[in-house]
């Protein structure tokens, strides 16, 4: 399986559903919370080339994006294949 990191923020709907998307899946990711955290949100913009909003995907290592553009994969065929479950 893929290493996915998910950056998100306290009662955002939109992590909600990129979470949701990945459970159905099965995948495992591991949730960073950057509610409270500056460091950790520091390091997602910078990861993210500048995208300051949640979530931000990685699967990898490699940029995905929003919760829009893991759903676009998703419906393009290509997320299971970036999950290693193609």
């Amino acid at each position: 399986m893929a290493k996915i990191e998910v950056y998100t923020k306290f009662l955002c709907p939109f992590c909600t559903r990129a979470k949701s998307l990945l459970d159905k899946k099965g995948a495992e990711y591991r949730e960073i919370d950057v509610t409270m955290d500056r460091a950790g949100f520091d390091a997602m913009v910078e990861r993210a080339g500048g995208r300051r909003t949640v979530p931000q995907v990685f699967i990898d290592g490699r940029h995905i994006g929003g919760s829009d553009d893991l759903a676009a994969l998703d419906a393009g065929g290509a997320l299971d294949t970036l999950l290693g479950s193609a």
